[in-house]
C-alpha cells in the first residue's frame, strides 16, 4: 500500500514506534514512578499526589485486591467514578495486581450499569458514593462480589476532606440514600493493604488490560479487549507525535475529559505519565466558571478536549485573560473540531488546536494533525507512526486518491476483539487485522485524511457514541409508542443531538416520551427532538430506513 502520508511527516517524528519498549502498562508505571518520584503526578481539588505517593498507595490497593479479596490475574474490576485522585490509585492498583480494568461511566442508569457489570463478569467494583444508589438497584443481579466505596473528598487532606464530604452529603445533598452493608471504604482498603504483602504477578504484553465498553449498531454495548501492548503502542504513537514539542518532567496537562473515557485515559493519563508530567484533573468541567478559576492557578502546558469543551471555555468570562505563555499543545478529538472554534482558540491562546481521530477499538488514536501545522484545515491529519489507514469501496477494493471510501485502520493499537463476541469481532476486523470504522473519508495528495460522512448509524454527542437501536429499544417501551427510529441531527454545541421519529397507538406528547427516556438513559443519550409520524420509511422486508430519515433532515 502506498503510504503517501509519510512524506508529510513533521521533523523529529519517527515513521515507526517500538510497541514493545515496555513489557506492560505496569512496567511503564514502575519506570515512571522511579524516575519521577518527587514530581507531582496528579492534582485534584487543590490536593497533589506525587509519583512516589501514587506508587505506594496503588501498591497498597493492589495488595488488598490480591490478598484480602483473593482476586486472581485476569479477574475484572469495575471503576465507576469521575476525575478524582482515587481514580489513578484504583486504576494502577488494579493493573498491578494483574487484573483487568472495566471503566464505567458514573452517570449510567441502573439498566446500563447492570448490562456492563454482567457482560464483563466484574467481580468487584470501586464506586463513588454519589452513584451507590444506582449500584444498589442491580448489584444482586450481577457477578459483583465486592463493593469498594469512596466519597468525593476522601483523598484530600484534613480538614478539607471532611468539609467536602460534609457539603456534598448534607448541604448539596448529592448522595441519594443507599444500602450496601457489605461494602468497604477505599481508604480502609488502602490502609489494610499497607499492612500485608504484595506478590508482584507476571504480566504478559498480550494480557488484557482494559475492557473498554463501546456501543454497536445492534445497540448492545460491547467490551473492546485492549491489551497492555495495545495501550502501550498507542501511547508510544501519541507521545512520538507530540514529543518534539514536550520535555520530560516539565509538562502539565489539563485533564477535563473523564479518565474513564479512552481518549483521556491514553492521551492524558498514560502519555503524560511516560513523560513524567502532571495531570491537573477537573472533576466537574461543566461548571465552566469554576473550571477557569482552577486552571488560572496552574502553569499548564497542554490540554485535551472535545469541541464543546473548547467552545465552552472560549465563551466563559475570564478565560481569555489567562496566561497562555506556556501552552504548547491543544488536542481535540472525540468529535469533529469546528473551524470557528479552532480559529478562535488559536487567536485567543496563541496555540494551535490540533484535531485527532480514533475510536475505542484503536485505543483510541489513529491520526492527528501535525504539531507544526499552521492551523485548522478541516482534516484529521496523518496516520500516526506504525499505523496505516486505507479507504475501501463496497467491494473491499482500495479507492484512488481523492475518492470516498470507508476508512480502515491497521496497527499495533487495534483491539484484540470484542469481549465474548467473536461474530461482532469478525464484522469489524478482517483476517489481515484491518479495523473497519464505518466512517467515510477521502485522502488528498499529501496523505491527509478528511471525514466526509458516516456509514454506520452511530450518533456522536459531545464525543460520546450513541447508538440508535439502544435509544429505539427504550422509546418503544413507552406504552403509547409502536415504532421508533433515532438519528443524529447537527447541533452547534454538541456536534449532534438525538432526534427520534415515533409512531404511536394513542395520544401522548413529547414531554412524556422524554420523561420516560430519562428513567432509562444517560443524559447525553436522551432524545432532544421528538417528531410524530403516521408511518416510518421501510425496506420491502420491513426494515426501518434511518438513512431516508437522515436524507429528509439534510434536505429540509
Amino acid at each position: 500500500m502506498d503510504k503517501v502520508w509519510l512524506s508529510s511527516y513533521p521533523a523529529g517524528v519517527p515513521q515507526e514506534i517500538d510497541a514493545d519498549r515496555y513489557s506492560s502498562v505496569v512496567d511503564l508505571f514502575e519506570q515512571s514512578v522511579s524516575r519521577f518520584s518527587s514530581r507531582d503526578a496528579f492534582i485534584n481539588m487543590g490536593r497533589t499526589i506525587t509519583y512516589e505517593e501514587l506508587d505506594k498507595q496503588s501498591r497498597d490497593f493492589a495488595a488488598y485486591l490480591q490478598q484480602d479479596l483473593k482476586l486472581s490475574p485476569g479477574d475484572r474490576v469495575a471503576i465507576m467514578m469521575p476525575n478524582l485522585l482515587q481514580y489513578p490509585i484504583a486504576l494502577f492498583g488494579v493493573l498491578r495486581a494483574g487484573l483487568v480494568v472495566v471503566n464505567v461511566n458514573p452517570l449510567y442508569t441502573a439498566r446500563e450499569l447492570k448490562h456492563q457489570l454482567t457482560d464483563s463478569g466484574a467481580k468487584a467494583i470501586v464506586v463513588v458514593s454519589n452513584f451507590a444508589a444506582t449500584l444498589e438497584e442491580v448489584v444482586a443481579e450481577t457477578p459483583v462480589e465486592h463493593v469498594i466505596l469512596t466519597n468525593l473528598g476522601d483523598r484530600l487532606s484534613w480538614p478539607k476532606r471532611s468539609l467536602v464530604n460534609l457539603v456534598v452529603k448534607h448541604v448539596k445533598k448529592m448522595i441519594p440514600k443507599y444500602d450496601l452493608p457489605d461494602a468497604i471504604s477505599m481508604n480502609a482498603a488502602i490502609k489494610r493493604g499497607s499492612r500485608i504483602p504484595f506478590n508482584k504477578p507476571t504480566i504478559d504484553s498480550e494480557s488484557t488490560a482494559f475492557l473498554q465498553y463501546t456501543g454497536g449498531t445492534t445497540g448492545v454495548a460491547k467490551g473492546a479487549i485492549l491489551t497492555h501492548r495495545n495501550m502501550l503502542a498507542n501511547l508510544e504513537q501519541v507521545s512520538s507525535w507530540i514529543g518534539p514539542t514536550l520535555e520530560e518532567g516539565e509538562e502539565m496537562v489539563v485533564t477535563a475529559l473523564p479518565l474513564y473515557h479512552i481518549f483521556a485515559l491514553t492521551c492524558n493519563c498514560l502519555t503524560f505519565m511516560k513523560l513524567g508530567g502532571t495531570n491537573l484533573m477537573i472533576t466537574n468541567p461543566r461548571d465552566m466558571p469554576e473550571f477557569v478559576k482552577i486552571i488560572a492557578k496552574y502553569p499548564f502546558t497542554a490540554i485535551t478536549g472535545v469541541n464543546t469543551l473548547f467552545n465552552g471555555l472560549l465563551n466563559t468570562p475570564g478565560f481569555s485573560d489567562l496566561d497562555f505563555s506556556k501552552l504548547k499543545v491543544a488536542l481535540g478529538g472525540g468529535m469533529a473540531v469546528q473551524q470557528a472554534v479552532a480559529s478562535r482558540w488559536q487567536e485567543t491562546t496563541g496555540a494551535r488546536l490540533l484535531e485527532g481521530y480514533g475510536l475505542t477499538e484503536s485505543a483510541p488514536v489513529a491520526s492527528v494533525a501535525p504539531y507544526d501545522s499552521k492551523g485548522y484545515d478541516g482534516t484529521i491529519g496523518l496516520p500516526l507512526p506504525s499505523c496505516s489507514i486505507r479507504l475501501i469501496d463496497e467491494d473491499g477494493n482500495e479507492v484512488p486518491h481523492g475518492e470516498r471510501g470507508e476508512l480502515q485502520i491497521h496497527g499495533p493499537q487495534v483491539m484484540k476483539g470484542y469481549w465474548q463476541r467473536p461474530e461482532a469481532t469478525a464484522e469489524v476486523i478482517d483476517d489481515d487485522g484491518w479495523l473497519s470504522t464505518g466512517d467515510i473519508a477521502t485522502m488528498d495528495d499529501r496523505g491527509f485524511f478528511k471525514i466526509v460522512d458516516r456509514k454506520k448509524d452511530m450518533i456522536l454527542v459531545s464525543g460520546f457514541n450513541v447508538f440508535p437501536n439502544e435509544i429505539e429499544d427504550v422509546v418503544v417501551m413507552h406504552d403509547a409508542v409502536v415504532e421508533a427510529a433515532a438519528i443524529g441531527v447537527p447541533n452547534e454545541v454538541s456536534g449532534e443531538v438525538v432526534k427520534v421519529f415515533v409512531v404511536t397507538s394513542k395520544n401522548t406528547d413529547k414531554d412524556s416520551i422524554i420523561a420516560h427516556c430519562k428513567q432509562h438513559l444517560t443524559g447525553y443519550k436522551i432524545p432532544k427532538i421528538i417528531e410524530f409520524r403516521d408511518e416510518l420509511p421501510k425496506t420491502n422486508v420491513g426494515k426501518i430506513l434511518r438513512r431516508a430519515l437522515r436524507d429528509e433532515e439534510q434536505a429540509a
